[in-house]
Protein backbone atom coordinates (compact mmCIF):
# COMPACT_ATOMS: atom_id res chain seq x y z
CA UNK A 1 0.00 0.00 0.00
CA UNK A 2 1.19 3.16 -1.08
CA UNK A 3 1.54 6.28 1.26
CA UNK A 4 2.39 9.72 0.58
CA UNK A 5 5.36 11.20 2.26
CA UNK A 6 3.71 13.98 3.66
CA UNK A 7 2.04 11.37 5.81
CA UNK A 8 4.68 9.11 7.18
CA UNK A 9 5.35 11.33 9.97
CA UNK A 10 1.97 10.78 10.71
CA UNK A 11 1.74 6.97 10.65
CA UNK A 12 4.75 6.45 12.77
CA UNK A 13 3.30 8.73 15.46
CA UNK A 14 -0.02 6.70 15.22
CA UNK A 15 1.72 3.29 15.18
CA UNK A 16 4.18 4.11 18.36
CA UNK A 17 0.71 5.49 20.29
CA UNK A 18 -0.81 1.94 19.88
CA UNK A 19 2.51 -0.06 20.55
CA UNK A 20 2.78 2.28 24.09
CA UNK A 21 -0.61 1.87 24.67
CA UNK A 22 -0.51 -1.94 24.31
CA UNK A 23 2.56 -2.13 26.41
CA UNK A 24 0.98 -0.52 29.18
CA UNK A 25 -1.89 -2.55 29.02
CA UNK A 26 0.44 -5.47 29.47
CA UNK A 27 1.61 -4.48 32.96
CA UNK A 28 0.13 -6.59 35.88
CA UNK A 29 -0.07 -5.76 38.91
CA UNK A 30 0.02 -7.96 42.22
CA UNK A 31 0.37 -7.93 45.60
CA UNK A 32 1.55 -10.78 47.01
CA UNK A 33 1.95 -12.48 51.05
CA UNK A 34 6.04 -12.15 51.89
CA UNK A 35 6.34 -15.89 52.19
CA UNK A 36 5.25 -16.51 48.66
CA UNK A 37 7.62 -13.48 47.11
CA UNK A 38 10.38 -15.98 45.80
CA UNK A 39 7.92 -18.60 44.35
CA UNK A 40 5.53 -16.26 42.54
CA UNK A 41 8.78 -14.50 41.36
CA UNK A 42 9.87 -17.51 39.55
CA UNK A 43 6.50 -18.21 38.26
CA UNK A 44 6.26 -14.81 36.66
CA UNK A 45 9.28 -14.70 35.16
CA UNK A 46 8.45 -18.08 33.16
CA UNK A 47 5.06 -16.47 32.70
CA UNK A 48 6.74 -13.27 31.19
CA UNK A 49 9.04 -15.32 28.50
CA UNK A 50 5.76 -17.17 27.48
CA UNK A 51 3.77 -14.12 27.36
CA UNK A 52 5.83 -11.04 26.68
CA UNK A 53 3.68 -9.51 29.44
CA UNK A 54 5.40 -8.03 32.50
CA UNK A 55 4.59 -8.49 36.48
CA UNK A 56 5.15 -5.91 38.44
CA UNK A 57 5.16 -7.70 42.32
CA UNK A 58 4.40 -5.20 45.65
CA UNK A 59 5.48 -7.95 48.42
CA UNK A 60 3.75 -7.43 52.38
CA UNK A 61 2.35 -8.33 55.01
CA UNK A 62 -1.69 -9.83 53.68
CA UNK A 63 -3.17 -7.28 56.65
CA UNK A 64 -1.45 -4.51 54.93
CA UNK A 65 -2.18 -5.54 50.96
CA UNK A 66 -5.80 -5.75 52.36
CA UNK A 67 -6.41 -2.23 53.66
CA UNK A 68 -4.25 -0.96 50.79
CA UNK A 69 -6.82 -2.59 48.81
CA UNK A 70 -9.44 -2.37 50.67
CA UNK A 71 -8.87 2.03 50.47
CA UNK A 72 -8.53 1.88 46.35
CA UNK A 73 -4.79 0.70 45.33
CA UNK A 74 -4.56 -0.05 42.03
CA UNK A 75 -3.55 -4.03 42.14
CA UNK A 76 -4.46 -6.66 39.20
CA UNK A 77 -4.33 -9.60 41.65
CA UNK A 78 -3.83 -10.13 45.34
CA UNK A 79 -1.53 -14.01 46.53
CA UNK A 80 -2.56 -13.80 50.01
CA UNK A 81 -1.21 -15.99 52.80
CA UNK A 82 -4.58 -16.76 54.07
CA UNK A 83 -8.08 -17.19 53.05
CA UNK A 84 -10.07 -15.11 54.75
CA UNK A 85 -8.89 -12.08 53.29
CA UNK A 86 -9.47 -12.69 49.59
CA UNK A 87 -12.97 -14.13 50.76
CA UNK A 88 -13.57 -10.56 52.34
CA UNK A 89 -12.95 -8.41 49.28
CA UNK A 90 -15.14 -11.14 47.23
CA UNK A 91 -17.60 -10.71 49.81
CA UNK A 92 -17.52 -6.60 49.59
CA UNK A 93 -17.01 -6.38 45.84
CA UNK A 94 -13.72 -5.67 45.41
CA UNK A 95 -12.88 -8.87 43.81
CA UNK A 96 -14.10 -10.10 40.68
CA UNK A 97 -16.84 -13.15 41.73
CA UNK A 98 -15.42 -16.23 41.31
CA UNK A 99 -11.99 -15.45 40.67
CA UNK A 100 -10.55 -17.12 44.11
CA UNK A 101 -8.24 -20.23 44.42
CA UNK A 102 -6.27 -21.40 46.22
CA UNK A 103 -3.22 -21.62 45.15
CA UNK A 104 -0.66 -23.07 48.04
CA UNK A 105 -0.76 -24.65 51.20
CA UNK A 106 1.84 -23.05 53.66
CA UNK A 107 4.27 -25.14 56.06
CA UNK A 108 5.43 -23.99 59.11
CA UNK A 109 8.68 -24.99 60.49
CA UNK A 110 11.30 -23.56 63.49
CA UNK A 111 14.17 -22.80 62.17
CA UNK A 112 17.50 -21.56 63.49
CA UNK A 113 20.56 -21.38 61.18
CA UNK A 114 22.74 -23.12 63.81
CA UNK A 115 23.16 -26.87 62.86
CA UNK A 116 21.67 -29.07 65.15
CA UNK A 117 20.55 -26.21 67.95
CA UNK A 118 16.83 -27.07 66.87
CA UNK A 119 15.53 -31.07 67.29
CA UNK A 120 13.14 -32.97 65.50
CA UNK A 121 10.32 -33.03 67.96
CA UNK A 122 10.82 -28.85 69.17
CA UNK A 123 11.61 -29.83 72.21
CA UNK A 124 14.58 -26.96 72.34
CA UNK A 125 11.46 -24.61 72.93
CA UNK A 126 11.15 -25.94 76.45
CA UNK A 127 15.23 -26.50 77.13
CA UNK A 128 17.06 -24.53 74.89
CA UNK A 129 18.96 -21.48 76.33
CA UNK A 130 17.89 -18.51 73.64
CA UNK A 131 16.83 -14.98 74.40
CA UNK A 132 14.52 -14.34 71.60
CA UNK A 133 12.43 -16.57 69.45
CA UNK A 134 10.69 -14.34 66.07
CA UNK A 135 7.65 -14.40 65.56
CA UNK A 136 5.46 -13.17 63.41
CA UNK A 137 2.83 -10.74 64.41
CA UNK A 138 -0.17 -12.68 64.74
CA UNK A 139 -2.70 -10.27 63.91
CA UNK A 140 -1.09 -9.24 60.52
CA UNK A 141 0.78 -12.70 59.41
CA UNK A 142 -1.37 -16.02 59.19
CA UNK A 143 1.75 -18.03 59.77
CA UNK A 144 2.29 -16.28 63.05
CA UNK A 145 -1.02 -16.95 64.11
CA UNK A 146 -0.64 -20.42 63.07
CA UNK A 147 2.80 -20.03 65.41
CA UNK A 148 0.56 -18.66 68.24
CA UNK A 149 -1.49 -21.70 68.01
CA UNK A 150 0.92 -23.95 68.19
CA UNK A 151 3.21 -22.79 70.68
CA UNK A 152 -0.44 -22.25 72.51
CA UNK A 153 -1.19 -26.14 72.25
CA UNK A 154 2.05 -26.99 73.58
CA UNK A 155 1.57 -25.21 76.70
CA UNK A 156 4.39 -22.72 76.15
CA UNK A 157 2.30 -19.12 74.74
CA UNK A 158 2.34 -17.80 78.15
CA UNK A 159 6.23 -18.80 79.30
CA UNK A 160 7.43 -17.39 75.53
CA UNK A 161 5.32 -14.77 74.30
CA UNK A 162 7.78 -12.16 76.53
CA UNK A 163 10.39 -13.36 74.81
CA UNK A 164 9.20 -13.37 71.25
CA UNK A 165 10.28 -10.79 68.45
CA UNK A 166 7.60 -9.91 66.30
CA UNK A 167 7.62 -9.52 62.61
CA UNK A 168 5.32 -7.56 60.75
CA UNK A 169 5.48 -9.92 58.27
CA UNK A 170 7.03 -13.23 57.73
CA UNK A 171 9.70 -11.93 55.74
CA UNK A 172 11.13 -9.68 58.38
CA UNK A 173 10.56 -12.49 60.81
CA UNK A 174 12.76 -14.93 58.92
CA UNK A 175 15.73 -12.07 58.74
CA UNK A 176 15.33 -11.59 62.74
CA UNK A 177 16.54 -15.69 63.32
CA UNK A 178 18.76 -15.25 59.87
CA UNK A 179 20.95 -12.07 60.80
CA UNK A 180 21.17 -13.62 64.90
CA UNK A 181 19.01 -10.95 66.76
CA UNK A 182 16.65 -14.17 67.28
CA UNK A 183 18.00 -17.47 68.38
CA UNK A 184 15.11 -19.28 66.46
CA UNK A 185 12.22 -18.68 65.24
CA UNK A 186 8.91 -19.80 63.48
CA UNK A 187 9.21 -19.31 59.56
CA UNK A 188 7.42 -20.44 56.27
CA UNK A 189 9.11 -23.49 55.30
CA UNK A 190 9.46 -22.12 51.91
CA UNK A 191 11.89 -19.64 53.49
CA UNK A 192 14.38 -21.92 53.97
CA UNK A 193 13.66 -24.21 51.21
CA UNK A 194 15.02 -23.73 47.31
CA UNK A 195 14.52 -26.30 44.46
CA UNK A 196 17.79 -28.48 44.25
CA UNK A 197 19.27 -27.06 47.15
CA UNK A 198 20.07 -28.90 50.47
CA UNK A 199 18.13 -26.84 53.67
CA UNK A 200 20.79 -25.11 55.92
CA UNK A 201 21.03 -25.01 59.64
CA UNK A 202 18.34 -27.43 61.93
CA UNK A 203 14.51 -26.98 62.08
CA UNK A 204 11.48 -29.03 63.23
CA UNK A 205 8.74 -29.13 60.79
CA UNK A 206 5.65 -28.81 62.65
CA UNK A 207 2.76 -31.60 62.47
CA UNK A 208 -0.29 -29.78 60.69
CA UNK A 209 -2.46 -30.92 63.47
CA UNK A 210 -0.98 -27.94 65.65
CA UNK A 211 -2.09 -25.70 63.39
CA UNK A 212 -5.24 -24.43 61.46
CA UNK A 213 -4.33 -25.04 57.65
CA UNK A 214 -2.41 -22.35 55.84
CA UNK A 215 -4.58 -22.35 53.38
CA UNK A 216 -2.95 -19.25 50.29
CA UNK A 217 -5.90 -18.03 48.37
CA UNK A 218 -5.76 -15.17 45.11
CA UNK A 219 -8.31 -13.20 43.92
CA UNK A 220 -8.39 -11.02 40.63
CA UNK A 221 -9.20 -7.91 41.20
CA UNK A 222 -10.06 -6.74 37.64
CA UNK A 223 -11.16 -8.34 34.67
CA UNK A 224 -7.59 -7.32 32.16
CA UNK A 225 -7.13 -9.73 29.80
CA UNK A 226 -3.16 -10.32 30.63
CA UNK A 227 -4.66 -10.65 34.88
CA UNK A 228 -6.60 -13.51 33.24
CA UNK A 229 -3.62 -15.21 31.64
CA UNK A 230 -1.59 -14.83 34.25
CA UNK A 231 -4.00 -16.28 37.01
CA UNK A 232 -4.63 -19.19 34.60
CA UNK A 233 -0.87 -19.41 34.04
CA UNK A 234 -0.48 -19.74 38.01
CA UNK A 235 -2.64 -22.69 38.01
CA UNK A 236 -1.11 -24.98 35.32
CA UNK A 237 0.63 -28.27 36.16
CA UNK A 238 3.90 -26.81 35.31
CA UNK A 239 3.71 -24.12 37.72
CA UNK A 240 1.69 -26.03 40.21
CA UNK A 241 4.83 -28.59 40.20
CA UNK A 242 7.12 -25.42 40.81
CA UNK A 243 5.04 -23.65 43.55
CA UNK A 244 5.72 -27.38 44.76
CA UNK A 245 9.34 -27.68 44.90
CA UNK A 246 9.33 -24.17 46.67
CA UNK A 247 8.09 -26.39 50.05
CA UNK A 248 4.46 -25.63 49.44
CA UNK A 249 1.90 -28.53 49.72
CA UNK A 250 -0.73 -28.27 47.12
CA UNK A 251 -4.90 -28.06 47.03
Amino acid sequence: MYFPLRLLPFIATALLMLVSSGTAADEIRVAVASNFAHTLKAVASNFETASGHQVKISIGSTGKHYAQIHHGAPFDAFFAADSKRPALLEAKGAALPGSRFTYALGKLVLWSPKAGYVDAQGKVLETGDFQHLAIANPRLAPYGRAAQEVLQKRGLWETLKGRAVRGENIAQTFQFVKSGNAGLGFVAWSQIKRPGQAVSGSWWEIPANLYAPIEQQAVLLNDSRAAQEFVRFVQNEESRQLIRSFGYDLP
